[in-house]
């Protein structure tokens, strides 16, 4: 039987990272909960094995129902009748096979139900899932809005919500208004506190995934006569309350399996989740990061998909007497597209570690006081995650929708026909570039670490490791490349003009990802090539050989985007205004 976890040797390979080590010590606490739980692990050797047999299910489930699924649900999709959601006979067959499985809350405390994952494996089963079914991801992942509450919410909110997510109930986060979508300052939904200390919640909520979820997380203004985002806290709805209705499900150009939801509200019932007055410029931010996370691994599950539709066909289809993929137009299309996809990945993985790192130790904060070592240790890991989120959701959506757009190019008009799966996967993948925040918003986010040097920080720690002698040529070139990298973030810095660097902030993120992800590729597999087990070594070489087509593509986008803030100068931003 097909396995999405076991066909794909790269997922290992980033499972086996030397961080990891550091990671599992942490999140299980020197393995405090041997004793208490039979099915936690003892050492790190068996929490290794437990991360790769729940994968193994993740990647059974995936391949031989929710894959075969997707089509279906796809053509179908969510209704609604009354003002709730009903979802598509194979979605719903998805979840339960999902809740059967015990994949729901995995990131979780054992105390409240879940596995106690790190964040790495759970991302790489979001990887996974999303290649089966895009839209399904969004269902199945937003159990990830447990981790806010987690975080956030009381002994008693986690007490009484979380063992509910784990057992397979599904979650939301309410946040975008018909006036306010990536504008969260904006956001207009009337929180009113009652005499009793309860609230309630009046106004209208749009463009909300799984909007009839069990339960919701809600951005509303708690504060009278405020405009922006110090009058905005964090609530929680539990749709058992009631007071909650489905207007309308929005009709997708794509992920059409997850419902897109228009909500009303009328005096719903709702308890604060934290502190007043700290929903948006605390609550969701955090929210926010895990969402983007998490749409990063689904544009890299896309990508997989993508590429694997490509190249099966083309392998398969004949012209001229031969397979096309014979060609080399068409063999350079196939190898960029998997490059892009493996510098994706190699992104993913490293972001996902470094969340990994700070919230083991915020996780840990909350018991005791760190050390000065310790804290130190946090502030680091979080700052690398802040850095790389946004590059990893924007660089690896927009590889996803370029590797959807190759597949189809790489099926020719055949691509164009529903009757193939790349019809569905194109539609699918724009999303990805757009929702949790579009590309150009990531580049917002993104600059303040270019400006700052993160960046050129985390490329000196890669400098350090010892590359393999098949990939010293490319790391010539990377050199080449970080140096244009570095003058160009010179020269904005030394004109000093906040329009001006606005302009050429995405010319410099890409900058950034392009070196970034080069030198992540060429570490990641010279630190496997000669893995005793033969499946990484095997993905380590895979990745060799993408690493070489990428740090071409790279020194070519790398050069373009040079050129182009070389030769703009400030006085020239008025040839760009409308």
């Amino acid at each position: 039987m097909p396995n999405f976890y076991n066909d794909n040797k790269a997922l290992k390979l980033h499972l086996q990272h030397p961080l990891m080590k550091k990671i599992v010590s942490l999140k299980e606490r020197d393995f405090a909960d041997a004793d208490k739980y039979d099915y936690a692990p003892v050492d790190f050797a068996d929490a290794m094995d437990n991360y790769e047999r729940v994968l193994e299910i993740v990647g059974d489930l995936c391949a031989n129902i929710i894959a075969d699924n997707a089509e279906g649900v796809d053509h179908d999709g969510p209704s609604l009748a009354n003002g709730r959601v009903t979802y598509a006979e194979g979605t719903q067959r998805n979840l339960d096979a999902c809740r059967k499985a015990g994949l729901m809350g995995m990131s979780m405390p054992r105390r409240f139900g879940g596995l106690n994952f790190p964040i790495t494996p759970y991302i790489m089963a979001a990887d996974i899932v999303s290649r089966a079914d895009t839209g399904f991801e969004n269902l199945w992942g937003l159990q990830d809005c447990a981790e806010t509450l987690y975080e956030f919410g009381t002994e008693d909110q986690r007490e009484r919500f979380i063992p509910r997510v784990c057992q397979g109930e599904t979650m939301s986060m309410d946040l975008t208004e018909p006036d306010a979508g990536s504008d969260l300052q904006s956001v207009m939904l009337k929180a009113t506190e009652q005499p009793d200390g309860t609230w309630v919640l009046n106004g209208v909520k749009r463009f909300i995934t799984n909007g009839d979820s069990d339960i919701h997380l809600v951005l509303a203004r708690s504060e009278d006569g405020t405009k922006d985002g110090r009058g905005l806290s964090m609530f929680i709805y539990d749709k058992r309350q009631g007071g909650v209705n489905v207007r309308r499900i929005e009709n997708k150009m794509g992920i059409k399996g997850s419902p897109t939801c228009e909500l009303v509200y009328k005096n719903a019932k709702a308890e604060l989740c934290g502190s007043r007055r700290l929903g948006l410029i605390k609550y969701v931010m955090a929210l926010m990061n895990g969402a983007r996370l998490g749409i990063a691994a689904q544009s890299v599950g896309v990508s997989e998909l993508a590429y694997r539709e490509a190249d099966a066909y083309a392998h398969d289809r004949k012209q001229f007497g031969k397979a096309i993929v014979e060609f080399p137009a068409v063999r350079e299309i196939l190898s960029n597209m998997k490059a892009k996809l493996d510098a994706s990945r190699c992104l993913l993985y490293e972001t996902s570690r470094y969340v990994d790192m700070y919230k083991a130790y915020e996780d840990i904060a909350r018991d005791r006081s760190l050390t000065p070592d310790e804290r130190k240790e946090m502030k680091l890991y979080n700052k690398y995650a802040d850095a790389c989120t946004p590059l990893a959701k924007g660089l690896s959506s927009e590889y996803c929708n370029q590797n959807a757009y190759d597949c189809i190019q790489i099926h020719g008009g055949s691509g164009f026909m529903k009757d193939y799966a790349c019809e569905r996967i194109y539609r699918d993948a724009r999303i990805t570039s757009i929702y949790e925040g579009t590309t150009q918003l990531q580049v917002v986010a993104a600059i303040r670490h270019v400006m700052t040097g993160t960046y050129l920080e985390l490329i000196e720690n890669y400098r350090k490791e010892e590359i393999a002698a098949e990939l010293r040529p490319q790391k010539a070139l990377l050199e080449e490349m970080t140096a244009k990298y570095a003058e160009a973030v010179a020269k904005v810095k030394e004109i000093n003009e906040p329009e001006y660097t606005d302009f050429m902030a995405r010319h410099l993120v890409e900058m950034a990802g392009d070196c970034v992800m080069g030198w992540l590729m060429i570490t990641d597999a010279s630190r496997s090539l000669a893995a005793e087990d033969a499946d990484v070594a095997a993905a380590a070489a895979e990745l060799a050989r993408s690493a070489k087509v990428y740090v071409n593509l790279g020194m070519a986008n790398v050069a373009r985007n040079a050129a182009f803030v070389a030769g703009v100068a400030p006085a020239e931003l008025a040839a760009y205004k409308a």
